[in-house]
């Protein structure tokens, strides 16, 4: 009977490419090591948290580069090699590298953050936190089967939740929490019914097999995997922060910690559109006719509402700089949402899908680089409206001119090149799928947002009001910033190389 046994266990068996799994793998051990050492490390030397931390994120991002040798998977069913649940090909490794290099920038802007908040965040639980969503935030772009897309959803998501409500004593930290969670548990409930009912239709959880079986679905079957597609689809429409399932971020992004906002503004995004991409187009491209109208409806929906509410903020408003730019981030789902809506149409659903990567490696760059410079305005004005950004050049001048870089770059206007560039191919994308009304909607949300991208840049060359405070700028927060300035300059200068980047190879 042993004999028997140790085939069928073998058989059974995964075999595990370490290599391959090494990105999310380190971070994840990384920020256990952290929580582990937080108990030992004496109070005036917690600093070496936050920097074991940006280093574990760094060398998550160095393992990416033995990886670009080519395709592997592991995780593989041991009668189909070619069915696996964790696959690093061209596009999981550069929304990795995203997500990652997105972490790794909100580490640096945490470690200033903490040094601030004097005591009033738990460091070892913050950088533990913080480690743990990137290490789920990593694995989903690798993800190949529902399962293990819903528990990476979840592992980048619930630690997200903790670093929101994490600032001791502050109620509006805590309501923020709280309406982060409920439109998240909500998002994933919907999610796993609809996981559940595409499961009993199809009879597997591997996108591949789903696309194959879910276009021979017994007839009696029909209603529930059509049933199951769209509660999949408005799931992830939830955590893509797509209209009408927006209404948590602007509260979310002001209630928490700066660097938790630029982390959600960029990783927290990725999260959502990867996961939208590897279901409608890997999982369901049968059912193009179906999510391809609803996602064009959402995106023209997505960047009217968002511009719309960038639009009405106030400048002498309490916060009114990081609700703009909270507002601004769901009008750029929108344009996100452009070309993933356009594969559904497109005879090369691959050019389509790069276009949504491009976009993404654009934006993360300078809204990072945005959020670094609220961060350090937030220094000295902790209300941080936009009011208090006038006559930042006067005292200031370089960081004034990073940031109205950075401000041209979200608009699309030289000398931010790279963001033109990036609107172009979107527009491209959707001119090309035969959706010109979808485009003639994307160019005037353009229009909207330059009002107020152009009206904040303009504030920061008038004269100041009365005497400005100095912003000092402290070692971490200079090299975010610098980071964020050198990508964003270096990419409008050849903004081709991030398309070439983007290739996706997904098909």
């Amino acid at each position: 009977m042993s004999s028997l046994a140790q085939p069928l266990a073998e058989s059974v068996v995964q075999s595990v490419d370490w290599l391959a799994i090494a990105p999310p793998t380190i971070a994840a051990v990384v920020g256990l090591v952290v929580l582990v050492a937080d108990l030992f490390v004496a109070e005036n030397k917690k600093a070496l948290l936050g920097w074991t931390s940006v280093a574990g994120l760094a060398a998550s991002m160095v393992l990416l580069l033995p990886l670009l040798d080519g395709d592997r998977s592991t995780f593989c069913l041991t009668g189909d090699a070619a069915v696996c649940s964790y696959t690093a090909d061209r596009f999981t490794l550069v929304i990795q590298f995203l997500v990652l290099g997105g972490a790794l920038l909100a580490a640096l802007l945490s470690v200033t953050a903490l040094k601030d908040a004097d005591k009033n965040l738990p460091e070892g639980e913050y950088w533990f936190l913080l480690l743990s969503s990137a290490a789920g935030a990593a694995l989903l772009p690798a993800s190949r089967d529902l399962a293990t897309l819903i528990v990476a959803l979840e592992v980048a998501s619930l630690p997200a939740f903790a670093l929101v409500g994490l600032r001791f004593g502050d109620r509006k930290s805590s309501e923020a929490a709280l309406k982060f969670f409920l439109s998240s548990v909500t998002a994933t409930a919907v999610s796993l019914m609809g996981i559940s009912f595409v499961y009993a239709s199809t009879g597997t959880l591997y996108l591949t097999q789903i696309a194959d079986r879910i276009q021979n679905v017994d007839g009696q079957l029909q209603t529930l995997a059509q049933t199951g597609v769209v509660l999949t689809l408005v799931g992830f429409a939830f955590k893509t922060a797509a209209v009408p399932f927006h209404f948590w971020v602007p509260d979310t992004y002001v209630g928490a910690p700066l660097p938790v906002a630029a982390y959600l503004s960029v990783v927290g995004k990725a999260v959502g559109f990867t996961g939208l991409i590897l279901v409608t187009v890997i999982a369901l491209p049968s059912y193009a006719d179906v999510w391809g109208p609803a996602l064009a409806a959402l995106a023209a929906l997505t960047m009217t509402v968002g511009n719309v509410g960038a639009l009405r903020q106030q400048a002498t408003r309490a916060y009114s700089a990081v609700r703009l730019l909270a507002w601004s981030s769901v009008g750029q789902a929108g344009y996100l949402l452009v070309p993933i809506a356009a594969a559904a149409y497109s005879d090369d659903g691959e050019r389509a899908i790069g276009s949504t990567v491009a976009y993404a490696l654009m934006y993360a760059a300078v809204n990072l680089g945005a959020f670094a410079v609220a961060a350090l305005v937030g220094r000295t004005k902790s209300l941080n409206r936009i009011s208090d950004y006038r006559g930042l050049y006067a005292h200031n001048p370089l960081t004034a001119l990073i940031l109205a870089f950075f401000l041209l770059c979200l608009a699309g206007l030289p000398p931010g090149i790279i963001g033109l560039f990036a609107k172009i191919t979107v527009l491209s994308a959707a001119v090309d799928a035969g959706l010109g009304w979808l485009a003639v909607v994307m160019a005037v949300n353009v229009v909207i947002a330059l009002f107020y991208y152009l009206q904040w840049t303009a504030l920061l060359f008038r004269a100041p009001e009365g005497e400005a405070a100095r912003h000092i700028l402290p070692a971490p927060l200079t090299a975010a910033v610098a980071l964020t300035g050198v990508v964003g300059i270096a990419l409008s200068g050849a903004p081709q190389l991030i398309l070439r980047f983007a290739d996706t190879g997904l098909f």
